[in-house]
């Protein structure tokens, strides 16, 4: 997959653009597209007295990294050439999903682990999937299993998975995956929003 330059400001992604993709002076290595994911808008509604802490997701190896995976056939992946992540990705989605539920003004409190909050409910999340697959015609697919943690007791109040998918477009390239993978991301988080806010 060849990679392509990055637009500061281009498909509503925060990119750290590394310039260009020419090799360094001296023969260094080509710098790496370096790409975020963006905070959905959701839907605000009238805020509660409960307070909630989002850990960070646990992953597979393949997903636990800065690589960007492209899944290129049933138990085969790839990562994107010349591209990554800005962080591992579990920060990111913890970061992005942190901010949407403190954004929704649903809930009193929204933390993260070391943040000093007295919290009622831990938003736990696995990362299953988070790839463009290729063998399917290029399409993103995001999979994230949620489950939420009642502090004060370790009880388990609700389990759902969240599977978003979204065509790959926008004439191919680094960009058009990562915008993919940001829709498809930015759909499941909306669901999670709601889903939390009628649950708890």
């Amino acid at each position: 997959m060849k990679s392509i330059r990055v637009h500061a400001g281009a498909l509503l992604l925060l990119a750290t653009i590394l310039a260009g993709c020419a090799a360094l002076p001296g023969g260094g290595p080509a710098p790496l597209d370096t790409f975020e994911l963006s905070t959905p808008s959701v839907q605000t509604g009238g805020q509660s007295k409960r307070q909630i802490l989002v850990t960070q997701p646990v992953a597979l190896k393949a997903l636990d990294s800065q690589n960007i995976v492209i899944k290129t056939g049933q138990r085969s992946i790839q990562y994107l050439k010349g591209a990554q992540w800005a962080d591992r990705l579990p920060v990111i989605v913890q970061a992005r999903l942190a901010e949407a539920l403190q954004r929704s003004g649903r809930f009193a409190g929204v933390g993260r682990p070391g943040e000093g909050l007295a919290i009622d409910y831990r938003i736990i999340t696995e990362i299953r999937a988070f790839e463009v697959r290729a063998e399917q015609g290029e399409q993103a697919h995001v999979e994230l299993y949620v489950r939420i943690l009642n502090d004060r007791n370790g009880e388990v109040r609700a389990s759902r998975s969240f599977r978003t998918s979204a065509p790959v477009s926008g004439g191919g390239g680094n960009s058009a995956y990562v915008t993919a993978l940001d829709r498809a991301f930015g759909q499941a988080v909306s669901e999670i929003v709601s889903w939390s806010d009628s649950t708890i």
